[in-house]
């Protein structure tokens, strides 16, 4: 079943760890559906959070953040990788999910490519789309919290908080 928008209207801070073991759906231009189940997540938690694309505030790049959750966020990182989040929340609120690994692709990166997750997909309504969207299957996943990855700018408190979330083998 296709997650709907009441799903991502909860905060990253609950939408995160239920994202664990949920299937990352993509429908390729040719027809062909992929199908990866989600093993790792981080949560970007507004301008507060100091690894956060908002902790500038709203600009050009942050600005989908501030949506109603529900949307994607993709953007190229490092000129070279797309990255996927699933948008959280209220409006206006900035916060997001990223789509750290699925199984068989580790790397936020890796998974984009393998799914043909580009910045045209930015912006999306996952609730509704046919490209991308996730789906609930009723597997039942267990998983661990532990630091996020790749944030050394941040400050020690947001360096250190346990929001990622990996599932438990």
């Amino acid at each position: 079943m296709k997650l709907d928008m009441n799903f991502y209207s909860q905060s990253a801070l609950e939408v995160a760890p239920q994202l664990i073991g949920k299937l990352l759906v993509r429908k390729l231009d040719d027809g062909t559906i992929i199908k990866y189940r989600i093993t790792e997540t981080e949560i970007y938690y507004g301008e507060e959070d100091s690894a956060c694309h908002a902790r500038f505030g709203k600009t050009n790049r942050s600005k989908i953040l501030y949506e109603q959750g529900g949307i994607s966020y993709v953007y190229l990182c490092y000129g070279i990788h797309y990255l996927f989040n699933v948008v959280t929340g209220p409006k206006d609120h900035p916060e997001a999910v990223l789509i750290r690994t699925v199984e068989g692709y580790n790397g936020p990166g890796k998974l984009a490519k393998a799914l043909a997750i580009t910045k045209e997909l930015n912006g999306i309504d996952l609730s509704t789309s046919d490209k991308l969207w996730i789906e609930d299957d009723n597997y039942k996943a267990s998983y661990i919290a532990d630091k996020r990855v790749g944030i050394d700018y941040a400050t020690d408190h947001y360096k250190n908080i346990k929001w990622r979330y990996i599932l438990k083998e």
